[in-house]
């Protein structure tokens, strides 16, 4: 699949390249794993001069003698003897800034914590001496975001305040998930372009994988994520495992419960047998693979909280792939795609939802967007989207049928919407997989 859209960073890092010149520039670029960080990189450094160094989890001497190698493959830097210690090898490379402009990417960056966990004071120490006189564009990049947090976030780490710029890499917009599917099947439809929503909600590698194996509508997207040799059969496990390590497991039957539609921290507790709260606030605020709910202009502190899960495919794994390990491992997936069609069109109108809040939001004409509900849970609006400036207010319907919605309905709801949206003038509106 051809690069599409990233215009923004491509800028940032081109800026960032072009201020370098004058003075080295350190550069912090973090995303989920197969967001597209690497494709993004090299893009931006194509014709320039760059050395992408790839931490791998080698033990230090051997990783110092691979970098050490292609510093002089891609370089010509010539280092006499073997540098077996990483803060050695980029004292090494800023010395070669003084005299030479270039781009130094370190990809998966957080790795080097558990490869030596001193590297960051190195590297400090020898950035704060020779910033000034080098013209070395330094991009560290990574994947485990509680990692890349601790090291560049917390005050009492050794690279805090050293970054000059920041970048979080999110998925591909709505827009661009069209262009990109349109792209490959002109004459998708609508229940296409959902099913791609939901097993990817814009990860470039999902798409990706998606596109080159020409699984360009709904059928063929659903065969191709559950047959065997799927990766998508396996991702959920090796993406969550980095981050949560050796107690995986709670937070594996958490996020299943919420995917099934568990969404109180009480309905969670009830199954898990425990106080799942630090879980729950750890991946929120810590790993970002959820996010608490509340019914938008909600007053502070209110505990009429829902979390749900915010990735789209972590979203699709837990409800359909994680409980039915069984199934995958004894070769019946056949019965496993028959499940996910049984309920396929259940679960995608709660995903339809999502992907309307999120056009929303990306249409660049409100400020909030989310949804509403009373104390009781009896009225429920799917989509509530603000405009704080102008005072006007979105409030939405959102089937799958556009003949299951009923403005009547919506109407009532939107009577009995607290008082904090009396200063706001509302429109409602009805919107279908039509409208996507």
């Amino acid at each position: 699949m051809k690069f599409y859209d990233r215009n923004a960073e491509l800028q940032i890092l081109e800026k960032n390249w072009q201020q370098s010149a004058s003075h080295s520039m350190m550069t912090t670029l973090i995303g989920r794993r197969r967001i597209g960080k690497t494709a993004l990189l090299l893009k931006s450094a194509e014709n320039k001069a760059c050395l992408y160094l790839y931490v791998s989890k080698d033990n230090e001497q051997v990783l110092c003698r691979k970098f050490q190698q292609q510093a002089q493959k891609v370089l010509d830097l010539q280092l006499y003897g073997q540098v077996e210690n990483f803060g050695n090898l980029f004292n090494e490379l800023m010395k070669y800034g003084e005299n030479h402009h270039y781009t130094l990417i370190i990809d998966e960056f957080q790795n080097l914590l558990g490869i030596n966990a001193a590297i960051p004071s190195e590297i400090q120490d020898i950035w704060d001496r020779n910033k000034d006189k080098t013209q070395v564009n330094l991009v560290l990049c990574g994947s485990i975001y509680s990692m890349m947090k601790r090291i560049f976030d917390h005050s009492d780490q050794p690279l805090y305040g050293r970054r000059d710029s920041h970048i979080r890499l999110l998925p591909f917009s709505i827009e661009t998930l069209k262009n990109i599917l349109a792209d490959h099947n002109p004459d998708y439809n609508p229940d296409d372009l959902l099913c791609l929503y939901m097993l990817t909600g814009g990860v470039a590698k999902y798409v990706a994988l998606l596109m080159d194996a020409r699984a360009t509508t709904k059928q063929k997207m659903l065969n191709f994520a559950l047959s065997p040799d799927s990766p998508f059969l396996t991702e959920g496990t090796e993406l969550l495992i980095s981050e949560f390590g050796r107690d995986y497991g709670t937070y594996f039957s958490i996020l299943q419960l919420i995917a099934s539609g568990m969404t109180t921290q009480n309905e969670i507790d009830s199954v898990i047998g425990k106080n799942t709260g630090a879980y729950l606030n750890n991946m929120h605020e810590d790993y970002l693979f959820i996010s608490k709910n509340t019914p938008l202009l909600s007053k502070p502190g209110v505990r009429n909280i829902r979390w749900q899960i915010d990735d789209c495919f972590l979203r699709f794994w837990f409800r359909f792939v994680y409980p039915y390990q069984g199934l995958i491992e004894s070769n019946q997936l056949g019965l496993l795609k028959q499940y996910v069609t049984d309920n396929y069109a259940q679960f995608t109108g709660r995903t339809l939802e999502r992907y309307f809040q999120e056009k929303a939001m990306q249409g660049g004409k409100f400020t909030k967007v989310g949804n509403w509900w009373d104390r009781k849970g009896k009225n429920e609006i799917d989509m509530v989207a603000l405009n704080e400036f102008d005072k006007t207010c979105l409030v939405a319907e959102i089937k799958r049928n556009k003949d299951r919605i009923s403005m009547k309905d919506l109407q009532e709801k939107a009577g009995v919407l607290p008082s904090e949206f009396s200063a706001y003038q509302i429109q409602m509106k009805g919107l279908s997989l039509e409208d996507m």
